[in-house]
């Protein structure tokens, strides 16, 4: 079989088999096709010529470009997924990626911001949304729920309004693997829901639209209007790391912890289905601890 119609065949049932996100199956493809063209370079059209070393030859070329060790990973487990499905569908006799390994990612703590970091940028929302602005309402209430209820950028731009309980303070919302939970947030998080849907809502739409949060034509905003928010709220703290969406939600899950929540119970709260995952954020407590042992200990 054509190595190209192989790869088209595998990402047809990727997301259906294994209940990826859309955003990860578009990057394995995006991944297999440069193999697909890596492999056409080299004389290489057909599944059953794929072998190990064009895979780590493949990787190599990847690693002299320059491309991140993350992306290097993600590569590695997109052939592999690959591979495994042609071995399992009868395209390939043995699969030929099973020693091929990712190299190690680059550890990095995420970014998190202080409390009084948190507090200056809602109060600074606040303040440009109290002229009833439509966009200025969403966007406090978008900074409010991101660090109330750690959302995943996907999840909170997919949310419809059936999933908002203003009475009981959650949110149901899916997340990866196509799980559903159940997230709680606080009360300045709902009133900020809550002005946003009877006074901001309302002036955006323009169409019947069950999503909460619209972009300035009316329709479901996208991933990178939040990013552009939460990029132009932090342009002015302190701070290094990166400057998206999920620094809210690195900030929510340490803050909790730095307030004595329960591992397992942040861990449910961020839809993790490993608690390995959620102890990042212990590394993160502790070095925040330590920095604050260094700076306020006399002895320190």
């Amino acid at each position: 079989m054509d190595l190209e119609q192989a790869v088209r065949g595998f990402l047809a049932q990727l997301g259906v088999e294994r209940g990826l996100s859309p955003n990860t199956v578009r990057s394995y493809g995006a991944d297999l096709a440069g193999l697909a063209a890596y492999a056409r370079e080299r004389g290489t059209t057909a599944v059953r010529e794929l072998d190990l070393e064009l895979l780590r030859d493949w990787l190599w070329q990847a690693s002299q470009d320059g491309l991140a060790k993350s992306t290097l990973a993600r590569r590695t487990a997109a052939a592999r997924s690959f591979t495994d499905w042609a071995r399992r569908t009868g395209i390939l006799d043995t699969d030929v990626a099973t020693r091929l390994r990712a190299p190690k990612s680059e550890s990095h703590l995420p970014r998190v911001l202080t409390r009084q970091q948190v507090d200056e940028i809602l109060d600074a929302l606040t303040s440009l949304a109290a002229g009833g602005d439509p966009v200025a309402l969403r966007n406090v209430a978008i900074i409010e729920l991101l660090y109330a209820s750690a959302l995943r950028v996907s999840e909170l731009t997919g949310l419809d309004l059936d999933r908002v309980d203003l009475d009981r303070l959650t949110v149901r919302v899916m997340g990866k693997g196509s799980r559903e939970r159940v997230v709680p947030f606080g009360a300045p998080a709902g009133r900020a829901i809550s002005r946003y849907l009877d006074v901001g809502r309302p002036r955006l739409q323009t169409d019947p639209t069950p999503a909460v949060f619209l972009g300035a034509r009316g329709r479901r905003i996208g991933a990178r209007t939040v990013y552009q928010l939460v990029a132009e709220v932090l342009s002015e703290i302190p701070g290094t790391g990166p400057s998206g969406p999920h620094a809210f939600r690195h900030t929510a899950a340490t803050h909790l912890l730095d307030g004595g929540a329960d591992l397992r119970a942040v861990q449910e709260l961020l839809g993790h289905a490993s608690l390995g995952t959620t102890q990042i954020y212990t590394h993160v407590s502790a070095e925040r601890l330590k920095e604050s042992y260094r700076t306020a200990h006399p002895r320190a």
